[in-house]
């Protein structure tokens, strides 16, 4: 995976999101896109008490946090300025991505080099910035939170329950098609249909694409009998910045929350106010880190295709595996 080798930017900024009285609805055209935002001010219960006071997303996947992976994915695609919407209890995220002298001079004494590398890795990532969401409405409020940060440019939404291997790069796909058709891009999966009631779902036409559809509607969990198809959207976004101007004139939806689907729908209604909403279906390896099993699952997986750790630890799984059954 490509590293950008930029200055971390220790800034961190407090804001609160307001709404204003005026809608201004602007179709942006495209533009090359550096700004990634990710939402991270989540209180992690499902994983209580081990987030009792370490955020979820600091808890390890094999031995790197899970929000590194995620920072890593942006780069990757080219995104090196990352905006992280925060909230009480997050400072460990600040922490991470910032340089820690006294351990980085304490394994240069013992002439350790690969875990300095390490250690120095996650703070030579990116341009890192930080705001508080401070009253958690949802992410459609999170991601309302990055306006004054964004401007008025194109950028991505990267949710850290999903972890996208490296080999299958989707948000580089998705910027490609942003970029050549304007509007937003959201990343669409097939999902058996008894689970849509999970996730926001698409109703979509087909393009000369195979892997690309045109979003004509979006429903935010919906019941089986109501899902316009089986296309689930994951936490990956390319958004226009008139989403902006919905989301502080959206009202609260399903739990009470603002959300970011709902604003999605109106973009996918009426092209003239930020172009129009693509999906990009994605068919290749995604692991879940917000449920228990599945996060268990994603250690797992990602141990065993670890050329380190791999052959070890491939060899004793099968030996519990044929001893448990």
């Amino acid at each position: 995976m490509g590293i950008f080798k930029g200055k971390v930017n220790r800034m961190l900024i407090f804001r609160v999101c307001a709404p204003v009285k005026v809608l201004r609805m602007t179709q942006s055209s495209p533009s090359r896109i550096s700004k990634a935002v990710i939402p991270a001010a989540g209180l992690g219960t499902r994983f209580l008490p081990a987030t009792k006071a370490t955020p979820k997303e600091m808890l390890p996947v094999v031995d790197k946090p899970a929000i590194q992976y995620v920072v890593e994915e942006a780069v990757a695609a080219g995104l090196s300025d990352v905006l992280m919407i925060t909230g009480r209890n997050k400072r460990p995220l600040e922490d991470h991505f910032d340089r820690n002298y006294e351990l980085e001079s304490a394994l240069t004494r013992k002439g350790d080099a690969e875990r300095l590398s390490k250690v120095q890795e996650s703070s030579d990532l990116a341009t890192m910035h930080y705001v508080r969401q401070g009253d958690p409405r949802g992410l459609g409020h999170a991601v309302l939170c990055a306006a004054p940060h964004v401007g008025d440019q194109p950028f991505a939404v990267l949710l850290g329950d999903d972890l996208i291997d490296p080999r299958d790069p989707l948000l580089a796909r998705m910027v490609e098609i942003q970029e050549r058709e304007g509007g937003s891009v959201v990343a669409l999966m097939e999902v058996d249909p008894s689970q849509v009631h999970l996730y926001g779902c698409a109703a979509a036409d087909t393009t000369v694409d195979s892997d690309v559809v045109r979003v004509t509607g979006l429903i935010e969990k919906p019941e089986p009998a109501d899902a316009p198809s089986n296309l689930a959207v994951i936490g990956r976004y390319v958004l226009d910045p008139a989403i902006f101007d919905i989301l502080r004139h959206t009202e609260p939806g399903r739990g009470g929350e603002i959300q970011l689907t709902d604003a999605l729908q109106l973009l996918a209604a009426d092209e003239k106010i930020g172009g129009p909403v693509h999906g990009v279906v994605f068919k290749g390896r995604r692991y879940d880190t917000g449920d228990r099993s599945d996060y268990l699952r994603a250690i797992v997986r990602l141990a065993c295709e670890r050329e380190d750790l791999g052959p070890d630890f491939r060899t004793w799984l099968r030996q519990y595996v044929t001893e448990e059954m």
